[in-house]
């Protein structure tokens, strides 16, 4: 069973069914309890894990064959790779965040470039059939498997993010459809 709480930035808690249904009514919360949800927020799917997992190893394929410095011995490897990503990600990274909250907010967010690459740097120490070899490869690896995540993501609807292109006129007031030559009030 997998919990998604993205409030937490977390993802991937697994749980036994039984165990939380009792809990469930240890706590007086087990009314309208169904079988394969749990009484959080959240999405509760094994197919959400698999599917993050799933754009994940292809974001990390893509970095692999565009960055030079990053590379794989097998297939397995990126696939180990990104579930390590993946896991560092929902557990390290919140952490990492937090404590370099100041630098973040100095920086304008930028900051999280350099946790992303220290973390698929990390990757790339801890897996033998992935290769990471400088801090540099693993900043523009982190860069575009952040690029790529959010394009398969949009395109596959798995994302609240949208991108909005709006054209803007003088003042940067948005311009109309017809090209800002409508009709025109003069006092």
């Amino acid at each position: 069973m997998l919990i998604h709480l993205p409030a937490f930035g977390c993802h991937g808690f697994f749980f036994d069914q039984e165990l939380v249904s009792g809990t469930a009514g240890v706590y007086g919360i087990g009314d309208g309890f169904k079988p394969g949800r749990l009484p959080v927020a959240g999405s509760l799917r094994m197919t959400s894990f698999f599917q993050r997992w799933i754009v994940t190893t292809l974001a990390v394929l893509v970095a692999a064959n565009i960055v030079p410095g990053i590379g794989y011995d097998t297939f397995a490897g990126v696939a180990v790779a990104s579930l390590l990503l993946g896991l560092l990600n929902a557990f390290v990274r919140p952490i990492m965040l937090l404590i370099s909250l100041p630098l973040v907010v100095y920086t304008l967010g930028l900051f999280v470039l350099l946790i992303n690459a220290l973390l698929l740097y990390a990757v790339g120490q801890l897996v033998r059939t992935f290769h990471v070899e400088t801090f540099g490869a693993a900043f523009w690896g982190g860069l575009v498997i952040s690029l790529v995540s959010l394009g398969v993501n949009l395109l596959t609807g798995r994302t609240r993010s949208r991108i909005i292109w709006q054209r803007r006129g003088r003042h940067g007031r948005p311009v109309d459809r017809d090209g800002g030559n409508g009709p025109v009030i003069d006092i």
